[in-house]
């Protein structure tokens, strides 16, 4: 196999062979001819002179395309479009008269478009709903696991390992929303003419005007859509793929955070992606763990964040009904986009079900930095044994500086609670401090919310989707 021309990693690295296939030039050409066979039937339904011969020709050769013959074409010819008819006529010669009759090459360039990007959706609904039903599963399984919170990156009040996955969750549930609604509202482009008015239809139909609508609303029926864009130019409205790749960015970003949370998570030893018994870190420092999954897909959806300013760019300079200036860049820009995303997803999926936490770790942390958050409750049992609130709220912050500095300048492990036993003011003694730093007291309602909302806004979405869900991420039990 040569290998002296680039390779695109999105294909030969990352991306799945399911949406490599959706954008693949087998689909997109079989399309083309589908939209065409469509086309001729519906004339044909409508009243014009085609042949069940000739619609059964097309119908033949839908799949066998000569990309050869197609490739001389456009040489030739300098359209692609117009190559294609030619290719397609030569295999079909008793069709070739009526093939893209009164259609203009955005009929079948922008239409096909529609598709792919609908089934590129559709993929992708699927694979998300796979991930969030994994995520629910490890929330479900770590919702009372005590962890410290972190603002800022610095030590707050605990929280649960549980109750932290379900913020990425909650984001990817936003994205789902987006995507389903998106999903609800393609259409489309339909058979409009070269500037949208439907004149040639017009002229082939004899001013018919009830059988021009009637054409757009069976080819879109025939390739299972609904609707059709009720007014267009001479392409479907631009602002279409702003809309899809402001979801694809979307899910870019949820996922982003996600693998950010986990890098940060693995410095701190924490939580693990998973890492395989032959897999190596570093080619320098054999003992490394690097997390190199969520690496790549915080890597990937940088590059998806900032590829949808693409078809945003593209919509925003559209010159009346059309300009080519789209084209070329739609060509890469939507694909890699899709592709992109399918990798970032089949990644989280991968780090998702592999995830590693180290409980004894999380709790060293915990009691690291516990008796400085435990200090309210502290202040509350030094009232309770006679004590004056503002004189032990001070008592304890002088306390609590020392302590501070005996772990930071001295590297020793925190004594605060060393210290309040000592001083007497706060009726605590040495047999108290087990109780006093029981991780559990300080975790708020946090098993409860994941619990509820695990039941009330996952396992909708997941007994939505059952057909969708892969292996044993169907069950979540709550």
């Amino acid at each position: 196999m040569s290998k002296d021309v680039y390779e695109n990693p999105l294909i030969e690295r990352y991306a799945s062979k399911e949406i490599a296939q959706i954008f693949s030039s087998d689909f997109k050409f079989s399309t083309w001819r589908r939209l065409w066979v469509a086309l001729a039937e519906t004339e044909q339904e409508l009243g014009l002179d085609i042949t069940d011969e000739q619609i059964d020709e097309l119908k033949s050769k839908i799949n066998d395309i000569d990309y050869d013959l197609a490739a001389k074409y456009e040489k030739k010819l300098r359209h692609d479009v117009m190559a294609h008819v030619h290719t397609y006529g030569d295999q079909c010669p008793k069709a070739k008269g009526i093939i893209h009759l009164g259609a203009t090459s955005a009929y079948v360039g922008d239409n096909t478009d529609i598709i792919q990007y609908h089934a590129g959706l559709l993929h992708t609904k699927k694979i998300l709903v796979n991930l969030i039903a994994k995520l629910a599963k490890f929330a479900d399984a770590y919702k009372s696991l005590p962890t410290l919170g972190f603002t800022h990156f610095q030590p707050a009040q605990l929280t649960t390992v549980g109750k932290r996955a379900t913020l990425w969750i909650q984001d990817l549930l936003m994205d789902y929303d987006d995507l389903c609604y998106l999903l609800s509202t393609v259409k489309l482009r339909g058979a409009k003419g070269t500037t949208g008015t439907q004149a040639s239809f017009m002229d082939l139909f004899d001013n018919d005007a009830e059988k021009v609508k009637e054409l757009d609303h069976k080819i879109a029926e025939k390739m299972g859509f609904e609707k059709t864009f009720a007014v267009t130019g001479q392409t479907y409205p631009r602002k279409f793929d702003a809309r899809v790749l402001a979801v694809l960015s979307g899910i870019a970003q949820s996922l982003s955070k996600f693998a950010t949370d986990i890098r940060l998570l693995q410095h701190l030893k924490e939580v693990e992606e998973p890492f395989e018994k032959t897999q190596i870190g570093s080619s320098a420092m054999a003992y490394k763990r690097n997390p190199m999954r969520c690496e790549r897909i915080c890597s990937l959806a940088r590059y998806v964040m900032i590829d949808s300013l693409n078809p945003a760019i593209t919509e925003a300079t559209q010159w009346f009904e059309r300009t080519l200036d789209d084209s070329a860049n739609k060509r890469i820009s939507i694909p890699e986009a899709f592709l992109a995303v399918d990798a970032i997803i089949g990644i989280a999926n991968n780090v998702s079900s592999g995830l590693v936490v180290y409980p004894k770790v999380i709790h060293q942390h915990i009691m690291n930095e516990l008796p400085f958050m435990a200090t309210e409750n502290i202040i509350m049992e030094g009232v309770k044994h006679g004590g004056d609130r503002q004189d032990l709220h001070e008592k304890i912050r002088v306390l609590s500086m020392q302590a501070g500095a005996t772990v930071k300048e001295e590297g020793k492990p925190n004594d605060l609670m060393e210290r309040i036993v000592a001083d007497g003011s706060f009726g605590i003694k040495e047999e108290d401090i087990p109780q006093i730093l029981n991780p559990e007291l300080y975790i708020g309602r946090a098993p409860h919310q994941v619990e509820n909302f695990l039941d009330e806004e996952v396992k909708p979405v997941l007994d939505a989707n059952r057909d969708l869900i892969d292996g044993e991420t169907v069950e979540l039990k709550v």
